[in-house]
């Protein structure tokens, strides 16, 4: 039997997602019936409405009497369209949902595998580690939601390579480094990566700059530079105001005898006073 739709979200399935999910195989085999249709539903009746979400109905339609049949309907909603399919069409929409579930452990490389699937929801679990580098083999995925995890790492930049890509969220995370900017990628904002204070690059409006810049101390510097400038300036036009008031002094003195004459005594009076003081 092939596997369609498989939809386990919103249950209490906990440890980590087997390995073994690669064996199945999502998608028609060659000269399968077109008459069966395979939902696989394991949840509460609850409408998702996240990235990607799947309301199975299977409806058995038995009138004729040739052969019963069993008529499914989904609900399938990706690239925030929300549609119903009924019948064949469902032959190609492949879908995988384990979000809202305590899911914990790595994600398995496996997962990689399932390349006919166009949409993957792994959101609200308790995932770690880091985002497989397989899940650039999922060629055909064009809703990826992630968020609301523990991963971790950087984002690996070969997931640019998935060209049908139209929905992508890591929100919640613990990652970290560059959020690539090529292909699909250059389409996603800010929303698919908030949550994750380690993340960097251009659509996020962060620098990727391993050190913070300090604060720039230019201006300090320069008024320090000023102020040293300023007292050797200050110390040599000192020196040399003394000086010129010095010999303009001696000058004075040796011209004028009057002047001469009063400086001296004005001098004999001063240390006059000081023995007079401290005898």
């Amino acid at each position: 039997m092939q596997v369609y739709i498989m939809d386990l979200s919103r249950n209490r399935l906990y440890g980590s997602i087997p390995s073994c999910f690669a064996n199945i195989s999502f998608g028609m085999a060659a000269g399968e019936s077109s008459f069966v249709t395979s939902l696989i539903r394991f949840n509460a009746i609850i409408s998702l409405s996240s990235y990607y979400s799947s309301n199975l109905e299977l409806n058995s339609d038995t009138s004729g009497s040739q052969r019963p049949y069993r008529q499914a309907e989904a609900e399938f909603t990706t690239k925030y369209r929300h549609n119903s399919y009924q019948g064949d069409i469902l032959h190609y929409m492949f879908g995988l949902d384990l979000s809202c579930n305590e899911l914990s452990g790595d994600i398995p490389a496996q997962v990689g595998e399932l390349k006919n699937l166009r949409a993957l929801n792994l959101s609200h679990n308790k995932l770690s580690g880091s985002i497989p580098v397989s899940f650039s083999s999922l060629k055909q995925i064009e809703s990826l939601d992630l968020s609301s995890n523990n991963l971790s790492g950087q984002i690996p930049s070969q997931l640019t390579e998935l060209h049908f890509l139209s929905i992508f969220n890591v929100s919640y995370n613990n990652l970290s480094g560059m959020t690539p900017d090529k292909g699909q990628f250059a389409t996603f904002d800010r929303s698919s990566y908030e949550g994750n204070p380690s993340l960097c690059g251009s659509l996020i409006e962060k620098s990727c700059n391993s050190s913070e810049v300090p604060p720039t101390t230019v201006p300090f510097d320069g008024e320090e530079n000023d102020t040293m400038v300023d007292m050797v300036a200050f110390g040599w036009t000192f020196s040399a105001s003394y000086a010129m008031v010095l010999l303009a002094l001696a000058a004075v003195l040796c011209i004028n005898p009057h002047w001469r004459y009063l400086w001296f005594n004005s001098v004999d009076w001063i240390i006059y006073l000081c023995f007079k003081m401290f005898s």
